[in-house]
């Protein structure tokens, strides 16, 4: 692995900034893109994002910026941007990416106004661009402590999820390749909605075995859904898929999972996300139109929508799950 290459990261959040740092060390330069210069002005002098990934120190070969066409250096593009603005990257890095530099989503969300994963984004406002994807259990603040994370990379085609791996690999992060892109985006868009369900069963208090229950079950409407996509059943029981539910579901640094218990506690959806982006409230309404489109029955994604959409009350929503008719299990 050649240690000349460049990698640009857009989005200086938390997680693009521990993404960054975790790749520095295996590329001569790391472009770390966000919108306002002020908080790239900010991360120039201190060689901090105390903004958002505060305490740690930036690797000597990161460089922010707020030049967008930074890309156009870059070998590889990490697009660690919100759902809902991957469109308006993409868009803005028209004109500058080199033609054989893979676009890697690490969003977890479906456009809303188009329910396109980022792939078909991606294909729509850069055709030809190559894609790939990243997705997993992980915390930003986890990898950025060198703890041991482990993610899947998918592109359609195998060989580049191996380039991808080997360059984004470091000690403490494992990445394991797969060329099920419809899987691996699937997986992370719809476990942000079912960790909601998950956060609003240990808010209202529950208790363990309830939590435990619409996890697995919320893990058969995934499975479902994804395999209804064309998804590979091992991805979804893989890292992308189980991997990152079970983990988005059982933390509280989960924001998903923090607004699911703002809601329990009787918190109202139009306060309950505390001011923070939250992909899951975003992405649960068309979810849920693409799974009816589909004949997939989700009804935990629906009572989902449904509470976010103020149409039931968190009680409610319970019973109305609890008295589905009994049907065998799959």
């Amino acid at each position: 692995m050649s240690k000349t290459a460049t990698l640009a990261v857009l989005g200086a959040g938390a997680w693009g900034t521990a993404l960054a740092n975790m790749a520095a060390p295996s590329h001569a330069r790391v472009w770390l893109w966000a919108h306002d210069p002020a908080h790239v002005e900010a991360m120039r002098q201190t060689r901090r994002n105390e903004k958002r990934l505060p305490g740690v120190a930036l690797a000597a070969q990161i460089e922010p910026t707020a030049d967008i066409a930074c890309v156009a250096e870059a070998d590889h593009v990490l697009a660690v941007v919100p759902a809902q603005t991957y469109r308006a990257t993409a868009e803005r890095m028209r004109g500058h990416l080199r033609p054989d530099a893979a676009v890697v989503n690490c969003a977890k969300g479906i456009e809303q106004h188009t329910g396109f994963y980022m792939r078909e984004v991606l294909a729509q406002v850069l055709p030809g661009q190559p894609a790939a994807a990243l997705s997993g259990p992980s915390f930003a603040a986890d990898l950025a402590r060198g703890l041991p994370t482990a993610v899947t990379v998918a592109a359609e085609r195998i060989e580049l999820a191996e380039i991808l791996c080997s360059r984004l690999a470091a000690p403490h992060f494992r990445l394991y390749r797969s060329s099920d892109l419809v899987g691996v985006e699937i997986g992370g868009a719809a476990k942000n909605v079912l960790a909601i369900a998950c956060g609003v069963t240990l808010g209202r208090g529950l208790g363990a075995s309830a939590h435990a229950a619409l996890l697995a079950r919320g893990f058969a409407e995934l499975m479902r859904f994804a395999t209804a996509q064309g998804a590979r059943p091992e991805t979804i029981m893989g890292l992308s898929g189980l991997g990152d539910l079970a983990l988005t579901c059982s933390s509280p640094q989960s924001r998903n999972y923090a607004l699911g218990f703002a809601l329990g506690r009787g918190e109202k959806p139009q306060t309950a996300g505390h001011g923070k982006l939250t992909e899951g409230a975003l992405t649960a309404r068309i979810l849920t139109e693409k799974a009816r489109a589909l004949g997939v029955e989700m009804p935990i994604a629906e009572a989902v929508t449904a509470i976010l959409e103020n149409r039931i009350e968190v009680g409610a929503a319970i019973e109305a799950l609890m008295s589905r008719p009994f049907k065998a299990e799959g």
